[in-house]
């Protein structure tokens, strides 16, 4: 079975179909008012975005599902089962998250500004989700409860913790993704060097069907999405979209048997959500002091001055170099 097929099938329909929907998709959304609300506490020359069509994410989740059933339906004689069902656990688990972030962001539209699902509620949704994902994972396929550690090359046999830290690693991901998305294009060309990453493993490293259809979602959703997203955006994907990469992201680290492995290869996720986290902690310990700007970091450097493209530009670039890193942490694996 050559996987270059399985890539190139999965990775034409997904992007192809992300462009065709979206060139149909933003001026439907424009027409009835579905537009991106900004908050009054963010950089003010952000407030010339607000109205532009979000929730455009749904382009992609919707191009990898065809993509996914495409490849299962011509290759399916030459697919071990395993194979399909683990690449069915994770893409049913990306769609659970995208449903999340339908119903958050059709809350910001009805509520006429930029906060939806209160963050109790939103995170509720996404442990229930994280916890049939792994459910899903142990009665399906099953899954070890060795965790490896990067650079060490060794497993540490951890039984019921290990599914408390593939639980935080899952939920704390998907919501990294998220927060990243804050400016033009930078969740979807940070995703986009995670994709590259996961493709280079499969034609390098290691041989897996999962990991191929994987890469060519993240690699076909985040070309076709950045045509539309790129600065000037002309779409946003909305919590449709960020929970959705952020789910596909996450669950690659099962894939690869490494759920610490993510937090290396989607390192600027972890360092936007830990960015927020500080800053939160902070200000309350400190009663109103700041360590950055304006949290998540990248509208730091905004208010440093660094435009968004050269800030997509650095994110993605250091995202890459740790990609690096964390192919060098593989080891044995």
């Amino acid at each position: 079975m050559n996987n270059l097929y399985i890539f190139l099938v999965c990775f034409f329909i997904t992007v192809s179909l992300t462009v065709l929907i979206l060139i149909k998709l933003i001026p439907y959304l424009r027409s009835i008012k579905i537009g991106q609300k900004i908050l009054d506490i963010g950089p003010n020359w952000h407030k010339s975005k607000e109205g532009t069509p979000t929730m455009c994410g749904v382009s992609f989740v919707i191009a990898g599902l065809v993509g996914i059933v495409s490849v299962i339906a011509i290759f399916f004689k030459e697919i071990p089962t395993k194979d399909i069902i683990l690449i069915v656990n994770i893409y049913i688990y990306g769609i659970l998250n995208a449903l999340i972030g339908i119903i958050d962001d059709i809350a910001k539209i009805r509520k006429d500004k930029n906060q939806g699902l209160t963050a109790k509620t939103k995170f509720l949704f996404q442990s229930i989700a994280a916890i049939l994902f792994l459910l899903s994972l142990k009665l399906t396929v099953g899954i070890s409860t060795a965790l490896y550690v990067p650079y060490l090359n060794i497993y540490l046999e951890l039984g019921f913790f290990y599914y408390l830290i593939a639980y935080l690693v899952l939920c704390g991901m998907v919501n990294s993704v998220n927060l990243t998305d804050g400016i033009d294009g930078l969740a979807s060309s940070v995703a986009l060097t995670v994709g590259l990453f996961l493709f280079y493993l499969v034609f390098v490293r290691i041989e897996s069907v999962p990991l191929t259809v994987i890469s060519a979602i993240l690699i076909g959703s985040t070309i076709g999405f950045l045509f539309f997203n790129i600065h000037p955006a002309k779409a946003f994907m909305g919590d449709t979209g960020s929970l959705f990469l952020g789910a596909v992201i996450a669950s690659s680290a099962f894939v690869l048997n490494s759920p610490l492995l993510v937090l290396i290869y989607g390192f600027v996720f972890v360092i936007e959500a830990s960015s927020d986290i500080l800053q939160v902690v902070y200000f309350k310990l400190s009663h109103g002091k700041r360590i950055f700007k304006m949290a998540p970091l990248h509208h730091h450097f905004e208010k440093s001055g660094f435009s968004e493209m050269k800030i997509v530009g650095i994110f993605s670039l250091v995202n890459a170099i740790f990609c690096i890193l964390a192919y060098l942490g593989l080891g044995n694996l």
